[in-house]
């Protein structure tokens, strides 16, 4: 059984990755910032509106993934919160100084997660050892890892990833990062059977009037009139190819 999560950045993508055919969905704010933890509203909606699995993700800032007592303090909050809504996992990793996982604090949020599927993201992809963090997430129950086989794309990464699929005796591997519809089927015939994906397209903004010259973000060129939403039609045609694969393979 393959299964195509799409990342989401809010309900509406969410809601088109459902009817597209998406079998879970990573909701996520901040694209810019890769992926923050979503508001309590949308939260609120998301279970309202979404009926296949919602994990979303924990993370309370961009950067690295060492996080300070207070923001460890916030994750925890928000895990609760996440549980308390009743969705059934969620996205989480952090690391120590020295890039290992974050034994300590993963015992914790584990602690906390009881019954939860807990996905470790992509801080996997800048530990120091990815043999030894997949053994310390295997300790720790994690249900599954989020990699790029620790290079900037997954399509780069697939020796690693090819390594930790044929080794785990725990955590599922999930490809993630640059997995589009163009190079979906190298992930499945390598044996990988869960993708992420944000199978995005840029839509154009419905605003006739539109100020030039002033941004929100820092970055004095970012296009304010412009931002990326899950295209339904890709979600659709790579959902297919992983139905035909997995016959293919039956």
């Amino acid at each position: 059984m393959t299964t195509l999560e799409i990342c989401c950045y809010g309900v509406d993508c969410a809601v088109i990755a459902q009817q597209a055919g998406a079998d879970r969905v990573e909701l996520c704010a901040a694209p810019r910032e890769g992926g923050l933890t979503p508001s309590m509203g949308t939260l609120q909606t998301a279970r309202r509106d979404i009926s296949i699995p919602v994990h979303p993700i924990i993370r309370p800032r961009g950067g690295d993934f060492c996080y300070t007592a207070r923001e460890f303090e916030t994750m925890k909050s928000d895990v609760a919160l996440v549980r308390e809504l009743g969705f059934p996992g969620l996205v989480i990793g952090m690391l120590d100084e020295d890039a290992h996982v974050n034994l300590g604090q993963m015992r914790q949020i584990m602690a906390l997660c009881d019954g939860l599927a807990v996905t470790f993201h992509r801080a996997f992809d800048l530990c120091h050892s990815p043999r030894r963090a997949l053994e310390t997430l295997t300790d720790l129950g994690v249900t599954r890892i989020l990699t790029s086989g620790q290079q900037q794309s997954a399509e780069n990464g697939i020796a690693l990833l090819r390594e930790l699929n044929q080794s785990s005796t725990g955590p599922i591997i999930m490809a993630g990062a640059g997995v589009r519809l163009s190079n979906l089927q190298k992930f499945l015939d390598m044996g990988i059977n869960e993708v992420h994906s944000s199978a995005s397209r840029l839509m154009a903004s419905p605003m006739r009037y539109r100020k030039a010259g002033v941004s929100m973000c820092s970055e004095a060129e970012t296009d304010e009139f412009s931002r990326y939403c899950v295209d339904g039609d890709v979600v659709e045609a790579m959902k297919s190819v992983m139905q035909m694969s997995s016959v293919r393979v039956a």
